[in-house]
């Protein structure tokens, strides 16, 4: 009966530090340390941590998604390269972004929620942006140039530009 009556402390006290104590210490770390992370950073379009679906002319697009944007289907399409489904998928994004295209925005992210592109494929896509929203190439790669998030740490990864923030920026520009 001892060995069970300490078996039952050793339960509780196990299911209160690691079930209730840690998680909360953690989670107030990353709202102090990451908020914008920790919380979503949701805003009215939608979170900058996520690939937002458009296809308007008027705002960035970001890198195809095998899940359609969708967080619950999130992941790649699981297609081979002798996939006929996916040279027919490629070859109607060559033609959509033109033959010259950055790969990235021809081919689907692993995840299908990829909220960043590179600059060079967000400078790709500047002239159709900007003759929409009736303002220089020049004026569109400025913004792309400030919005440019160097590899994580100094090192980790290359240089990035998150679609959403870039697209609000430019709603911004009124």
């Amino acid at each position: 009966m001892k060995t069970i009556l300490e078996s039952l402390r050793v339960l509780l006290v196990l299911t209160v530090l690691t079930g209730i104590a840690y998680p909360l210490v953690v989670t107030g770390i990353a709202r102090i340390a990451f908020h914008e992370q920790a919380t979503g950073s949701v805003g009215p379009n939608g979170s900058k941590l996520l690939a937002q679906k458009t296809e308007s002319p008027k705002y960035f697009w970001p890198r195809p998604s095998a899940a359609d944007y969708a967080t619950v289907a999130s992941g790649a399409s699981n297609k081979g390269p002798t996939s006929a489904d996916l040279a027919k998928s490629i070859a109607e994004r060559r033609e959509k972004f033109g033959k010259d295209a950055p790969d990235e925005l021809i081919t689907a992210s692993g995840s299908g929620l990829d909220p960043h592109l590179s600059p060079a494929a967000a400078k790709y896509q500047a002239p159709r942006v900007a003759a929409e929203r009736k303002i220089t190439v020049e004026r569109a790669n400025a913004l792309i140039d400030e919005l440019t998030e160097g590899p994580q740490l100094g090192f980790l990864g290359e240089p990035r530009v998150n679609v959403l923030a870039l697209d609000q920026a430019l709603d911004a520009l009124k």
